[in-house]
């Protein structure tokens, strides 16, 4: 269930409530209380695929116990089997298809009809979050970094915690399963900011996201009848959509975490502050890119080894993230580019430079301007759609804005300004943000005003989240 949805906004205070109202020492209870309503909300898409998520927990579990207790030896054998089986039911719904279409196509091209059966399941809610938690887990305890759970409670609530299964963030098992062991008792304070988090990326995303999602649609739908700059702006808008949408799920996931007594990771650090790629992606879905540095990069070699491998070793933990994202060309082209933008900045050591002034800003708006790139070719449907709507970069002919789209368009540009204003105080001045933050009218006029805005200006559709269907 979604977290913008007036279901989950009606259900979670009862969750809320209960949880609360089961006392410290009965946190066994507690945690079966909150499995349940994680399945419950996750039944809530699709009940088979709650099957899915058991089968992943369940070989996960028993393989961490397995591996513990084998020698090393079988135990590198094992580890194969079992993070195989953990990833087998992502392959098959994720990329099953992808890969059945290509290989025809390929052959197809050289005069050889072959095709097997295509399936026409959705892909489970959330299945590339739980089961790259699930896997991260094993692989820690096959490395020794961790100790096999135990309690098999302790951790089906790690896999399945409802607040960020289905977009994340990927917490780490040393981080969480501590805290679902841990007896809880309320912290109002915690409490309190965790509304805050919530309120705020609920706002990220039916002010921002889905209204300027509304106009995104509208122009890559048929970008034929735009201007070059028109395209550009639904370009540049999709940044701002997919950072709104994404950003406002992770923080409305830490904050109903917050409310619940847990603390997650913060997915996102503002991350069109970059000067580099390599610092964009430091700043952007930090989980994953934690997790691919652990589980990719480094066994690869990491940076300990030529440069010549050092670079091989970016670009496939790149492609891997690529992949990860979707079964589509365009995913793929996407998870290179930024990959090889690592390795030219690498190459040069423009990653290490400590960019200030003018030349920060520079770089900055150039970093963007790539990143924006890369979003428009992630967006398109295939990478001909991609060529296609670059090249209509350089016409002059056609609409600059999407007719009736202009109030859709002035609302998303005012929604914008509070989250410009804001990420700059936290970028920029962080002496001023919290000494604002100290006068108790001044966030209270903050808190009514994002209220405001959101009642006055919002779409409260229960559009997906784009980071669900992947």
């Amino acid at each position: 269930m979604l977290f913008n949805s007036l279901k989950f906004l009606l259900i979670f205070p009862m969750i809320f409530g209960i949880h609360w109202a089961i006392p410290a020492k009965y946190n066994q209870w507690r945690k079966l209380f909150l499995i349940f309503a994680s399945y419950l909300l996750y039944i809530y898409f699709k009940p088979a695929y709650a099957l899915v998520l058991l089968g992943v927990t369940l070989v996960t579990f028993y393989g961490g116990l397995f591996i513990e207790h084998e020698g090393t030896a079988r135990k590198k054998h094992l580890i194969w089997l079992l993070t195989v089986l953990a990833l087998l039911p992502l392959l098959v719904f994720k990329y099953y298809n992808f890969l059945n279409n290509s290989v025809s196509e390929g052959l197809g091209a050289i005069g050889l009809m072959f095709t097997l059966p295509g399936l026409n399941w959705a892909v489970p809610v959330g299945i590339s979050f739980f089961t790259f938690q699930a896997v991260g887990y094993l692989l820690d305890v096959f490395h020794e970094r961790i100790k096999a759970e135990k309690d098999i409670i302790d951790y089906l609530l790690f896999v399945s915690f409802f607040p960020q299964i289905a977009s994340g963030p990927i917490s780490k098992a040393d981080e969480l399963l501590p805290q679902i062991k841990r007896e809880r008792s309320f912290d109002y304070n915690q409490a309190v900011s965790g509304l805050k988090y919530l309120l705020w990326g609920m706002f990220l995303k039916v002010v921002i996201a889905d209204r300027a999602g509304i106009y995104v649609d509208t122009v890559f739908g048929s970008f034929e009848k735009f201007s070059g700059l028109g395209c550009m702006l639904a370009s540049v808008l999709y940044s701002v959509q997919i950072y709104a949408d994404f950003a406002g799920y992770s923080l409305m996931a830490v904050g109903i975490g917050k409310t619940l007594g847990f603390s997650l990771i913060d997915n996102f650090n503002r991350p069109y502050f970059a000067a580099t790629v390599t610092e964009f992606w430091k700043r952007w879905h930090i989980s994953l890119t934690r997790w691919l540095t652990q589980h990719v990069y480094l066994p690869l070699g990491g940076s300990r080894c030529s440069k010549t491998h050092n670079y091989w070793n970016i670009l496939v933990t790149f492609l891997v993230s690529g992949i990860w994202h979707g079964a589509n060309w365009t995913f793929i082209i996407w998870g290179v580019l930024h990959g090889i933008c690592q390795i030219i900045e690498k190459a040069f050591g423009w990653n290490k430079k400590n960019y200030k002034g003018a030349g920060r800003l520079t770089r900055i708006i150039l970093t963007f301007i790539i990143v924006t790139l890369a979003w428009t070719i992630f967006r398109s449907p295939s990478i001909a759609d991609a060529l296609a709507y670059f090249i209509r970069f350089g016409s002059t002919s056609g609409e600059l804005v999407a007719q009736g789209s202009g109030s859709t368009l002035t609302y998303t540009i005012i929604g914008i300004i509070p989250l410009i204003v804001f990420e700059l105080l936290c970028e920029y001045f962080p002496y001023a943000y919290n000494w604002l933050c100290k006068k108790q009218w001044l966030r209270w006029c903050a808190y009514l005003m994002v209220f405001t805005m959101m009642m006055l200006t919002g779409v409260f559709d229960g559009s997906s989240f784009i980071y669900v269907s992947f």
